[in-house]
């Protein structure tokens, strides 16, 4: 018997298929979405500045295409598939019809971005973020959330809807993270993660949901809003939530005795997927975007995080979450827009990636030789300003600056990010006794790996193998099969391969420079804002000028 874990990412989604018996891993398939992410345009329309989009038929599309691909692939017997597990990028939420349509489908609708999914870094809802935080002020549940509400959560973007697209909001039955919808849509039954709405829509497990009268001092239309469009029993990751709909298993190749999971976070499924069950234990997800995700027996106010949550990965335990809003997308913007062509043809030449002539060269400098410090705020900051507005600074550079130079600056302000981010964690008592780190880029990116090490001064354990958040999908497939505490599961089930890597102690004194200077050019650039915040003004200003 199987399971099968559903990883639906920014740009592609992944399947992979579990031996409930044995743990073993059977196969692993993925897809690239048809319609990739809309930014500047839907079709002729434009969009806002910092709005982006996806159309929720591919994930439609990707969950059918997936599934054939894996049983056309191992020959199975769909009666032989017991479990799903599915986890989503978080923050990616759609409008939908009671019968778990995205309101997009409707003809009239058809050209409208507010009926279409709006993924994690759709940013355009920051000023109803803002408005939204100024009312939770002196509210309790605003510091669980680092005292900033984002504008990639749930709420912000449903207010925007409210305020750009009062039509969209009234023909919407419900409005729902894209993981959930996929599991409602599966079972017939409306149900949320507590995962999903824990981390991005300011639920918590001790009060539940915001207040109406809260709500109602946001704007009249929310105040009924979780007996309305935001309806939905919130369940605990790892819980059964129905068996396939008949006309769905027909739909999927399936059986109607096939169980589904309560959905999870993408990154967060990493930890379940990595073998995480512990208190102190750190996850970082890196990819084209980083997740911090720590495991805790405590629960305590950590101004800058995105979250803290009980049982929201773990049954069992307190988990918090903070991050990077870009770093691989950082290091494909460089390569992309940046690289000399020389550096293309010596990859070419050594039948190399051009990453790994760039950690070539970037590896043999010592710390601090390049004389850079760069901000890894190519995409905003997550952790600790909650600011999609701010954007990167390189200090340094001279007419004699070489572009590997360049590139291990930006590898080592991502590493001074994270660090960031566990300095918040241990002065505010919240300890991390372990790291463990996943992703292709830790796989692949071995230089990035020991610059983390050398930075945090502490051994990183890197998870040695693909799909892990697929994995912890498809762990939680067969929680809901076997209907099994997932606590239970993990360690039978979780990735087994991993790479040690130590600090070195001879680099710990430069690193302790240089990260001083990131720390100055944090406060000037990101406590003192002006700089930054007249020139995203003038952009702003110029893009609507010229209409885009």
């Amino acid at each position: 018997m199987y399971a099968i874990g559903f990883d639906f990412g920014t740009e592609t989604s992944r399947a992979l298929l579990i031996d409930t018996e044995t743990a073993e891993i059977i196969a692993t398939t993925e897809v690239a979405y048809p319609h990739g992410v809309i930014t500047k345009h839907l079709n002729d329309r434009p969009l806002k500045n910092t709005m982006v989009l996806q159309n929720p038929e591919d994930y439609e599309w990707a969950l059918k295409e997936l599934t054939e691909q894996i049983v056309k692939e191992t020959n199975i017997s769909k009666d032989q598939i017991k479990g799903i597990g599915i986890d989503f990028t978080s923050s990616t939420v759609l409008p939908i019809t009671n019968d778990f349509e995205p309101l997009m489908k409707k003809t009239e609708l058809s050209n409208n971005p507010h009926a279409y999914a709006k993924l994690w870094k759709s940013h355009s809802a920051h000023k109803e973020a803002e408005i939204i935080t100024e009312r939770l002020i002196g509210h309790p549940y605003l510091e669980k959330y680092g005292n900033i509400i984002s504008s990639e959560w749930l709420l912000p973007k449903l207010l925007e809807i409210i305020h750009d697209e009062p039509i969209v909001f009234n023909k919407m039955d419900y409005f729902i993270e894209a993981g959930d919808w996929l599991v409602s849509k599966l079972t017939g039954r409306l149900v949320r993660s507590n995962c999903m709405a824990g981390y991005k829509g300011i639920w918590q497990k001790s009060d539940n949901y915001l207040d109406k009268a809260t709500l109602a001092t946001i704007h009249p239309a929310l105040e009924a809003i979780y007996d309305t469009k935001l309806l939905g029993d919130v369940l605990p990751v790892g819980t059964f939530a129905g068996y396939l709909q008949e006309e769905i298993a027909n739909w999927l190749g399936l059986s109607c005795d096939t169980a589904v999971g309560i959905g999870i976070i993408d990154a967060h499924a990493a930890v379940v997927g990595a073998g995480l069950s512990e208190p102190n234990e750190l996850l970082i997800v890196v990819g084209t975007s980083s997740c911090h995700l720590l495991l805790s027996e405590k629960e305590t106010v950590i101004p800058g995080i995105s979250g803290v949550v009980e049982d929201g990965i773990i049954p069992g335990l307190f988990a918090y979450e903070a991050g990077q809003v870009a770093v691989g997308d950082i290091f494909s913007y460089f390569a992309k827009n940046q690289l000399p062509e020389k550096y293309y043809i010596e990859a070419n030449l050594a039948k190399k990636s051009v990453f790994d002539v760039l950690n070539d060269y970037a590896s043999k400098l010592e710390v601090g030789e390049s004389g850079l410090v760069a901000l890894d705020w190519h995409n905003g900051n997550r952790t600790p300003f909650v600011n999609p507005n701010l954007a990167s600074v390189m200090v340094g550079e001279t007419i004699l600056t070489e572009s590997f130079e360049i590139y291990r600056a930006l590898v080592e302000s991502t590493a001074f990010g994270t660090k960031v981010i566990l300095d918040l964690f241990e002065r505010n008592h919240v300890p991390v006794n372990r790291v463990v780190l996943t992703g292709g880029i830790p796989r692949k990116n071995h230089f990035l790996v020991q610059v983390y090490a050398d930075v945090l001064q502490k051994e990183i354990t890197v998870i040695n193998q693909d799909h892990v958040p697929a994995l912890g999908a498809a762990i939680i497939g067969v929680a809901a099969a076997k209907q099994e505490p997932l606590n239970y599961l993990i360690k039978q089930y979780a990735a087994k391969q991993t790479m040690k890597f130590k600090p070195n102690s001879q680099n710990k004194q430069k690193y302790e420079q240089l990260y001083d200077i990131y720390q100055m050019l944090s406060e000037l650039f990101g406590n003192n804002e002006t700089i930054l915040k007249d020139l995203y003004g003038m952009k702003i200003n110029e893009g609507v000028t010229n209409g885009s």
